[in-house]
């Protein structure tokens, strides 16, 4: 079993630290899309009315020369469906709400994606680059939070400047991203995965939240980690971090202890984020899932649900939170 990590910031006591200390584990990029825009001072071209090419040229567009042509022929194609987030939902269902004032929930993911931005840059210079912009988030067993957790994370990490997050819902039995986030289910991972002719970048949704696109888990399969563990699944994680070089993507997988996709998923990311909900996850349950979760090299642990005690000088008091 490999040994859990932990990166110590230089000030505060995080959800990482409250993890490590209470648990001893020690061994026994949306691709920009280019606009070119005409310089509409030049002269237009001369055009030959005889030449069989003007004829191809649909109705809308074809003015005579020296009049100004028309907006849809610098537009072209119309811009894509924008999936709009559900800022109310988010609200209440006490999650990260972007353009809301900070406050302590905004904080402690602040410190928690730090810790994940700080080992990419590690993993980037390693053997397995490749890896450096893949983060896996597990939990051990179910209703530990992950799901919350890893869609607070996408939010938060998307507020980066040089950074944009595809969070995708590879809790393939119980699909949740979609559902967090007030948008509708579709096509999405398994279906690229089981259909080679599908560009799975055709499957990801841009949101109206800046850096942050989705992928459903799409149509679910009884052979689900079969398909998970298939050379096709490195190609389509491929294929996604190629269409985005700022793109960081991050999977929400089932819990380790409860499906076995989580395992196969360990081995295909650069590092797993353990969610461990405070006072309900046993220490024996902990280990074992590491244990499974071992293919993957970087490993950390975040503490949910912590209790703070009322009146406490921490993120929330600091920003006006109140108590």
């Amino acid at each position: 079993m490999k040994e859990a990590v932990i990166t110590r910031p230089a000030h505060g006591s995080s959800l990482l630290e409250r993890a490590a200390a209470a648990y001893d584990l020690s061994p026994a990029g949306r691709r920009p899309t280019p606009v070119v825009t005409p310089d509409r001072e030049a002269p237009p071209p001369a055009v030959n009315d005889d030449d069989d090419t003007f004829l191809a040229i649909p109705e809308a567009l074809r003015v005579p020369v020296g009049q100004e042509l028309p907006e849809a022929f610098f537009t072209g194609i119309e811009p894509s469906d924008v999936a709009t987030i559900d800022r109310g939902m988010l609200a209440e269902n006490g999650m990260i709400v972007p353009g809301a004032p900070v406050g302590p929930l905004a904080e402690e993911f602040r410190l928690l994606k730090r810790q994940l931005l700080i080992t990419r840059e590690r993993i980037a210079q390693g053997p397995t680059p490749d890896k450096a912009r893949t983060v896996l988030i597990c939990s051990a067993r179910p209703e530990d939070g992950k799901t919350f957790c890893a869609v607070n994370l996408a939010l938060s990490m998307a507020a980066e400047r040089d950074t944009d997050v595809l969070l995708v819902d590879a809790d393939v039995a119980k699909p949740d991203v979609m559902k967090r986030l007030g948008l509708d289910d579709g096509p999405g991972l398994l279906d690229a995965l089981a259909d080679t002719r599908i560009d799975v970048e055709t499957l990801v949704r841009e949101t109206d939240i800046a850096g942050l696109s989705v992928l459903p888990a799409g149509t679910g399969t009884a052979t689900d980690t079969e398909l998970l563990a298939s050379a096709r699944t490195r190609a389509v994680i491929a294929r996604l971090l190629d269409s985005n070089p700022r793109r960081i993507v991050i999977f929400d997988s089932p819990p380790a202890l409860a499906a076995s996709p989580a395992a196969v998923l360990a081995m295909l990311v650069g590092q797993t984020m353990l969610i461990v909900r405070a006072d309900r996850t046993p220490e024996s349950e902990l280990r074992e899932a590491v244990g499974l979760l071992d293919g993957c090299e970087h490993i950390a642990l975040a503490l949910n649900a912590v209790s703070f005690v009322a009146g406490g000088h921490r993120f929330g008091s600091y920003y006006g939170a109140g108590d």
